[in-house]
Parts: structure tokens; C-alpha cells; sequence
């Protein structure tokens, strides 16, 4: 397997790349337009609250390789072309924001409504109470379903092979077919993976830590 690793290494290098920027960069993109879900979702004006839940609901309820098959193959017909990277981006992306949303919306909801109350009696105005008051209480409370969705991200980028983006699962079945050593490829892309994901998780128990003690 030694052998093998060190034959695959330029390839396996640039497909943790690949795979990294793909889950970190749709997680970022994805966490900016969910919060704009969540707070529309929470919004008075009911159309707002509307198109949001219409959005939470298409999004959650379809599978990501359907809506990944559908940018890229998809789109092409009524003239919108996509590369393989911005078609995997935006789906990944799309597909964050919406679990991503109620991620937030139920950690800004889970905030004490005494908290509402007590803005407003030293006259902040909603969005000023929202930024300095109950958006950071709710981030905090948000950090661990948050950073689960981050390390699942990571994992729903292998969807992205499916459209040739060259990444860890689209090498492991490149170097498997021209090998024939699938199970010792599969084996090594489920351990980067893996490590990965730890690196993250280590990542986000240290950032829970930090952000409980700076509530405390």
C-alpha cells in the first residue's frame, strides 16, 4: 500500500486541494447566505418568511447529487454553462445554506427573550438589538450543529467526482481502474478524509471552548 501511496502522492496532494477549498469555500459562502435565510425566516413580513421556507424546503428536501446534476447538465439549456468547479461550488453551496439557516435560526431562537427586552429598553432599534445583542448569543449556541454541518461538507464534496472535478473520490477511481487496487485506493481516501475531519473537529472543540469561556 507504501507502494502505492507514494506513486498516487502528486495526484492525492492536489485533490485534498481541490476537496478542501471545495467544502471550506461552500461552507463559507453558504454559512454568509444562510444566515440571510435564517433572518428572513425569522422576519415579520411574511413574504420574506415565505421565500425562505420555500427555499429551506427545496433545498432539504432534494438530494445534493440531483441538484449537482442539475447545474451542470442542466442549466446548459436554457444557455447557462458552467465549468465542473462553479457548478460543484454553487451546489455545494446552495445545499449548505439551507441546513445551515435553520442551524442558525434555531440557536438565535434559543435565545433568552429577556435578552429582546432588555435591548429595547435602552432603545435599540431591531437590527442594532440583532447585531450586538442576540446575534452573538445565537452564533455561540449555534457553533456545535454548525461545525457538524462544516465536517459533513467536507464529506458531501466526493458528490463533486460525479461532474469530473478532480477531487479525492475521482482519484481514488482514477488510480483504482488504472491499478486495479480499489480496495487499498477507497482505504487511503477514506483516511485523509478522516484526517481531515479531525483536524476540524479539533478545530471547533477548541473554538467552543474559547466562546464558552468568553460567555461565562
Amino acid at each position: 500500500m507504501l507502494e502505492l501511496f507514494m506513486r498516487s502522492l502528486p495526484l492525492l496532494r492536489s485533490a485534498v486541494l481541490m476537496t478542501v477549498f471545495l467544502g471550506l469555500t461552500s461552507f463559507v459562502l453558504g454559512s454568509t447566505l444562510g444566515l440571510l435565510v435564517a433572518l428572513a425566516r425569522i422576519s415579520r413580513f411574511a413574504m420574506l418568511r415565505t421565500l425562505a421556507f420555500a427555499y429551506v424546503s427545496v433545498f432539504r428536501g432534494t438530494p445534493l447529487l440531483v441538484q449537482i446534476l442539475l447545474l451542470y447538465f442542466g442549466l446548459p439549456r436554457y444557455g447557462i454553462v458552467l465549468d465542473p468547479v462553479p457548478a460543484a461550488l454553487l451546489a455545494l453551496t446552495l445545499f449548505s445554506a439551507a441546513y445551515l439557516s435553520e442551524n442558525f435560526r434555531s440557536g438565535i431562537n434559543a435565545v433568552d427573550r429577556g435578552q429582546w427586552e432588555a435591548a429595547m429598553s435602552l432603545g435599540m432599534g431591531y437590527w442594532k438589538a440583532m447585531s450586538r445583542v442576540i446575534l452573538p448569543q445565537g452564533l455561540r449556541i449555534s457553533v456545535p450543529p454548525v461545525g457538524s454541518r462544516m465536517i459533513a461538507l467536507i464529506k458531501d464534496t466526493s458528490l463533486a467526482s460525479t461532474i469530473t472535478v478532480v477531487e479525492l473520490t475521482r482519484v481514488a477511481d482514477q488510480v483504482g481502474a488504472s491499478t486495479f487496487r480499489y480496495m487499498e485506493m477507497f482505504l487511503m481516501v477514506g483516511f485523509i478524509y478522516w484526517a481531515i475531519n479531525q483536524i476540524l473537529t479539533i478545530v471547533q472543540t477548541i473554538l467552543e471552548n474559547r466562546m464558552s469561556r468568553r460567555f461565562q
